[in-house]
């Protein structure tokens, strides 16, 4: 059975997702940055209305991870389940196009406590 083991293993090493020619061709669709909540009272309503509305100008799916949970960065409700207070490290996930572009805008918004 050497034959079919051989078989096997190259029907897992040659699969559409894994092919070498498609994965050099596609630019990276996902970016990740860790930031620290500045802000004296943590991610509350305010900072989370702003970071929700900043969010949605992009076209990429963006992500807020704190702890292991993850949520949508375009919903006020969803951020403020994390209840993520000062010194809180979060990770902004964002994939898709211009997934770049929104999380260094995003990571701004934290430095700049949201003002």
């Amino acid at each position: 059975m050497p034959g079919k083991g051989k078989n096997e293993l190259e029907g897992t090493i040659v699969t559409p997702e894994q092919s070498p020619s498609e994965e050099s061709a596609a630019p990276p669709v996902r970016q990740t940055m860790t930031v620290s909540v500045l802000n004296e009272q943590g991610l509350h309503a305010r900072p989370a209305a702003v970071l929700a509305r900043e969010a949605q100008r992009f076209p990429c799916d963006v992500r807020i991870v704190h702890n292991g949970d993850e949520v949508d960065a375009k919903s006020i409700l969803d951020i403020l389940t994390l209840a993520a207070g000062q010194g809180s490290n979060l990770d902004i996930v964002a994939s898709g196009p211009m997934a770049e572009e929104a999380v260094i805008h995003i990571a701004q918004l934290f430095q700049k406590r949201f003002r």
